[in-house]
């Protein structure tokens, strides 16, 4: 594994479905939808895209609770390949839950995503890497079943990097779209610190913040603490866990098995 993967440990928490009736978890699973957007297994992404004809594949699920229950993905699939230097076509597709306390659960298709990451800029002595990483969820989960957000958005950040020795710090912002109301965004920021601590483990920390959606939505500050395990070379666990510090998520939790493949 490259030692730009260990800053990886990725895919976005994302934001608040609005006024979804008769569905306990719409928001909570819309922000797990948005954990594919990122650096699995946190929410911040770096800018650093995946070596030329190198793939990276994912097979993972995030789970969140609520007051009012459990959503999530069991599983998703992730896909990314450096299709050409500096830039990574990415693809995630997730079969999601809703287990309301009260009410009907529902598995089944989730939102997929498809995305394309871009490095404008390499770290130097005094200078971090910088990216760009466009995102478009697409609404193929059923909203009335609570899998789905019911319509096409959008994420468009920038990411910046910079290592020093053993230690990593990665983030950045964005704002995200609904395709069906563009002039309304509501903004992601986030910012991470990892540290490598042997040939096998590193371990980081993230905080992020997202806007409402409307006027009338919710807000999220949120943290993560992660590991990756490098059990070999083409083998990789991903874990993290954390909960709103203002939000309404009691507990979130990414686990992934990561396959790492070059030409």
């Amino acid at each position: 594994m490259k030692s730009g993967e260990h800053s990886k440990i990725r895919k976005l928490f994302g934001r608040p479905i609005a006024n979804v009736p008769a569905i306990g978890l719409p928001w909570a699973l819309a922000l797990l939808s948005r954990m594919a957007l990122a650096g699995p297994p946190f929410v911040t992404d770096d800018p650093e895209p995946v070596e030329h004809r190198h793939w990276e594949l994912y097979v993972g699920s995030n789970d969140t609770r609520t007051i009012e229950g459990w959503s999530g993905t069991a599983p998703h699939l992730e896909a990314n390949y450096g299709v050409v230097p500096e830039v990574q076509l990415h693809l995630l597709a997730p079969l999601a839950y809703s287990a309301p306390q009260k009410g009907t659960s529902h598995y089944g298709l989730g939102d997929v995503e498809i995305g394309t990451k871009i490095r404008f800029l390499h770290e130097g002595s005094w200078t971090p890497q910088i990216g760009t990483f466009p995102l478009l969820e697409i609404p193929t989960g059923s909203r009335s079943r609570g899998l789905g957000n019911g319509s096409a958005e959008v994420f468009v950040p920038l990411w910046f990097q910079k290592s020093f020795e053993d230690w990593t710090t990665y983030g950045g912002a964005g704002p995200w779209f609904d395709l069906d109301s563009p002039e309304h965004p509501w903004w992601f920021f986030g910012w991470l610190l990892q540290r490598r601590f042997t040939e096998m483990l590193t371990v980081g920390a993230e905080i992020f913040h997202l806007t409402p959606q409307s006027t009338d939505g919710d807000r999220d500050t949120h943290f993560n603490v992660g590991a990756l395990i490098d059990v070999s070379t083409t083998h990789h666990l991903l874990l993290s866990a954390g909960r709103s510090v203002w939000g309404p998520i009691r507990f979130g939790t990414y686990a992934a098995w990561l396959i790492t493949l070059g030409a």
